[in-house]
């Protein structure tokens, strides 16, 4: 039995936020930026504490800029969220009846960008990969022709801030791996009924919701006999039963922020070949758990795994890399692979994620998450035994 701990308080302190937008004008600053602009959920949330069910509606647009200078940000946003917004740390909140689709808000954001940047003035914006502009581009248009400032690509600002997570972020993300790790470790109970891909999906999600996870957008439930041939499809209407190997991929969430990991199991019997390739990814874990630490790069914790992985005869990895970055997303920078120059620090949180095909179309896929330490890596999830639990069949 795995105890949860006791949830973390659910937001942040205000000087929580004012550390962000203080390491946001530092990192603005050496991008000889005047402003930022964001306006994706996930962004708008880490710099304002802002959350809205809103965001699930494409109608409205809002928008957030990080002066260069200054104490707070400001919000340009729908009047319908002025009240929520006012809830947070911001104090200057201007706002327009959206939705007004002949002028949603452009005059209101260019004024706010030109009295912030000035006329001239250099704004970041949301242009880079595993980013997003959250506006139609027909008024990214109109803001570049109205605002008299020049729009260039801010994700360097935003992916130095997120990189580094705070004690209270690592907090809410040590919480959601304990309580997917407790109800991984229920898995066993509840194949003891016959089951199928969705409906042990549909148990494992009311388990971990009844710990205390808000969601679980992401949940992959696949078996296959000897294997499985995949790990992003959605869970279908399969029986699990003898002679398959069956993993569980979570993706939860506790307070905005996700957990990523999954578990492997063999249902009733299983082959050699199978015992082999888990202890292979699991062996491959250890050395990438162990080659994470402050300094190393990203591609120097591919290059550890990748040789494990290489000596235990993989056949390749249609994943494409072996872990990423995990925070307020499933999937944040960087990418474990080769050639990623992007150096860990102390508060980087990681998914480690080997994956390798041991025979023509049959995978094994292992992943714990972790966050960068100078005295060695903490395990957020805890650690899979090392080697694959075998099921009674039903």
């Amino acid at each position: 039995m795995i105890e949860a701990l006791t949830p973390p308080a659910r937001g942040f302190p205000i000087e929580e936020f004012a550390q962000r937008l203080a390491r946001a004008q530092s990192f603005m600053e050496l991008n000889q930026l005047d402003a930022l602009l964001v306006t994706s959920p996930q962004q708008v949330r880490y710099f304002t504490g802002f959350e809205s069910q809103l965001w699930e509606s494409p109608t409205r647009s809002w928008y957030v800029v990080l002066p260069a200078g200054g104490d707070r940000p400001v919000a340009v946003i729908p009047e319908v969220g002025a009240t929520g917004m006012a809830s947070t740390w911001l104090q200057d909140i201007r706002t327009w009846p959206a939705p007004v689709p002949a002028d949603d808000g452009i005059t209101l954001l260019s004024d706010a960008l030109r009295e912030i940047a000035g006329v001239g003035g250099r704004v970041g914006a949301e242009f880079g990969r595993e980013v997003h502009l959250r506006m139609p581009i027909n008024e990214l248009d109109m803001l570049r022709q109205k605002s008299d400032v020049i729009l260039v690509d801010g994700t360097d600002v935003i992916r130095r801030c997120r990189h580094v997570k705070s004690e209270y972020e690592i907090a809410k993300l040590r919480y959601v791996c304990q309580l997917a790790s407790a109800s991984f470790a229920e898995v066993p109970e509840m194949l003891q009924q016959e089951h199928t891909e969705i409906t042990l999906a549909r148990e494992f999600r009311n388990n971990i919701s009844a710990r205390g996870a808000d969601s679980t957008p992401y949940l992959v439930a696949i078996a296959g006999k000897g294997g499985y041939e995949n790990i992003v499809m959605s869970p279908t209407d399969r029986a699990i039963g003898r002679g398959d190997v069956l993993i569980i991929d979570t993706g939860a969430t506790y307070d905005g922020y996700f957990c990523d990991f999954d578990r492997n199991w063999a249902i009733g019997n299983v082959d050699a070949e199978v015992v082999r390739a888990y202890e292979s990814v699991w062996a491959a874990t250890e050395a990438g758990i162990a080659s994470a630490v402050p300094g190393a790069t990203s591609s120097d914790v591919w290059r550890a795994i990748a040789g494990v992985l290489e000596g235990a005869g993989s056949l390749g990895n249609s994943s494409g890399r072996f872990g990423h970055g995990l925070g307020m997303q499933l999937t944040e920078p960087p990418s474990n692979i080769e050639g990623d120059a992007t150096v860990l620090a102390e508060g980087t949180v990681l998914t480690i994620e080997p994956a390798m095909e041991f025979s023509p179309g049959r995978l094994m896929v292992h992943e714990e998450n972790i966050v960068v330490r100078a005295g060695g890596a903490e395990l957020l999830s805890v650690r899979a035994a090392p080697q694959i639990q075998v099921l009674p069949a039903n």
